[in-house]
């Protein structure tokens, strides 16, 4: 037994909790809360994280990476065109 399991036990929970807020941003499509400097950051972290894990072969990272970049990456274009 590897270490995975501890991988995608907090994959799933980092990836679950940033998911409420993002379906309440894109239902309400209100963006006035959220910081365009932290979301591009975030955004651009969250694409590395992925590309470090694909390189990596580490299906924890790449696939609770790959998950929150559709989410995070809709809502940084809905913070640049409601702002």
């Amino acid at each position: 037994m590897t270490g995975d399991w501890i991988g995608y036990v907090a994959a799933a929970m980092t990836t679950l909790s940033f998911l409420p807020q993002a379906v309440h941003t894109i239902r309400t499509r209100d963006t006035r809360g959220i910081s365009l400097g932290m979301y591009v950051v975030f955004t651009l972290g969250v694409a590395c994280w992925f590309f470090y894990g694909v390189v990596l072969g580490s299906w924890p990272m790449i696939v609770s990476n790959l998950v929150t970049l559709g989410p995070s990456a809709t809502i940084l274009a809905m913070k640049l065109r409601y702002r």
